[in-house]
């Protein structure tokens, strides 16, 4: 009903700013202001015609916004809304005629036929075609904003919320299995539960510590699983055999965090973990790669693998590097490589290279954008003579070029403060300070 309301008062407002401009027509044309009829009645029908329009207008832009969303603008899309929009004007404008004519002064149907003209329907037509225009470039306009503040968003949260959503996917149960364990040694060895608990808490402050990180030095990730295989270790007590390298050749060369803590949770999860079957798990060095290996004895009873683990870190990778994430599986062993990275394997498609990346995208749209106003604008100006030109040579009394320049002059002055991201109402700021504010809105 609110919505309602408010396209109403639009409707006739808009009324009234038509009924203005027509008496100012027939002013300059020798005529009265008013035409024949009383202000009242003049204003009436005035108000009528522009509402039937803006409503019928209205449901059909509503209608074609709410099907094609954002392919709208799209010109197969604007064809159907500006021949939709014609075809509505002229039923409209016909149903209030006769409306008019028939029920109102009494004249018989035939009569109205025979008496029509296409002429009657000049200036409510132009009317109709002003109102589509206005609706347009609002449902444009407001499109636009959206898409800046969709762009901005992309800018400052899709490559952190990447590496966010990859990163530190510590298993819940691994937490509740680790108290569960705790538990258990407080009451049977009090000392070895202090040392759990020293382990467990170096365990997730590492967790915190990696939050923020893109990449950690091999050595900080290694020495990290071997914390990490204690807690383990301690859980299954001899049945899991776990060996890593006594020296690597670069341990300043990098790798995701976590991503060990993955492989390793992995390979007992989806292993058979018991003293007559003991699980080996072991983290080697071979050609830049570290490669994390253990025996597949397969859990009888075991959910179905979602990969989530193995995913995340290819597309962890996938972000930084060309080198892949080599996987191997020959039914008894199964192997993850995942690549040492140095600055001459990395492509570095971090953060601030995708941020760098995006703005480029942008800049380069931006220039399509100054190439379409520069083709419009210089349209317009081979324009203006002409239309001077016609209104010389049709000899009317009234200056009627000043309408088709001024509202396409206000067409072009709108694709300008769109190009430039310049708002004379709003200030020069005004969008960014309101995209910022929508953003953090967002964030609640």
């Amino acid at each position: 009903m609110k919505r309602i309301v408010q396209e109403f008062i639009k409707a006739s407002v808009i009324g009234v700013i038509v009924f203005i401009v027509f008496g100012i027509i027939r002013y300059f044309n020798g005529s009265s202001f008013l035409g024949s009829r009383p202000l009242v009645e003049t204003l009436l029908y005035n108000e009528i015609y522009s509402v039937v329009l803006y409503g019928g207008n209205a449901v059909l832009i509503y209608y074609l916004k709410k099907k094609y969303k954002n392919e709208l603008y799209k010109g197969k899309h604007l064809l159907k809304g500006i021949f939709g929009g014609v075809l509505i004007t002229i039923t409209s404008i016909f149903i209030l005629r006769f409306v008019n004519s028939v029920f109102v002064y009494g004249k018989s149907a035939e009569a109205f036929i025979k008496d029509e003209n296409l002429s009657y329907y000049y200036g409510s037509f132009i009317v109709s075609m002003i109102i589509i225009a206005v609706f347009y470039s609002i449902f444009y306009y407001k499109h636009k904003q959206e898409t800046k503040v969709k762009e901005q968003k992309i800018i400052a949260g899709t490559a952190s919320a990447k590496f966010d959503a990859l990163k530190n996917q510590l298993d819940p149960h691994f937490l509740f299995n680790s108290l569960n364990v705790l538990t258990s040694l407080i009451e049977e060895n009090p000392s070895a539960a202090t040392k759990f608990t020293t382990a467990l808490s170096k365990v997730y402050r590492y967790v915190l510590e990696q939050k923020n990180k893109d990449l950690v030095t091999v050595a900080e990730e290694l020495k990290f699983a071997r914390l990490y295989m204690s807690l383990i270790e301690m859980r299954f007590e001899d049945s899991i055999v776990f060996t890593l390298p006594e020296k690597i050749s670069n341990p300043e060369a990098k790798v995701v965090p976590l991503s060990l803590q993955l492989l390793l949770e992995n390979a007992v999860k989806h292993n058979q973990v018991m003293p007559s079957k003991k699980l080996y798990i072991s983290i080697e060095e071979h050609e830049g790669t570290l490669v994390i290996v253990n025996n597949i004895q397969t859990k009888q009873v075991l959910r179905e693998s979602t990969g989530v683990g193995l995913k995340n870190i290819r597309e962890r990778y996938e972000l930084l590097t060309n080198r892949p994430v080599q996987i191997t599986n020959d039914s008894k062993q199964f192997s993850v490589a995942i690549p040492m990275l140095t600055k001459e394997t990395m492509t570095m498609n971090t953060q601030d290279t995708f941020i760098s990346e995006k703005k480029y995208s942008l800049a380069k749209e931006q220039v399509e954008k100054l190439k379409g106003f520069y083709i419009h604008f210089g349209i317009y100006l081979l324009f203006v003579p002409v239309f001077i030109w016609l209104n010389y040579i049709s000899n009317a009394g009234f200056p009627w070029a000043i309408f088709p320049i001024g509202g396409w002059g206000f067409g072009v002055l709108s694709h300008a403060a769109e190009t430039f991201d310049f708002n004379p109402f709003f200030g020069k700021n005004w969008e960014e300070r309101k995209i910022k504010e929508l953003m953090e809105k967002d964030k609640e």
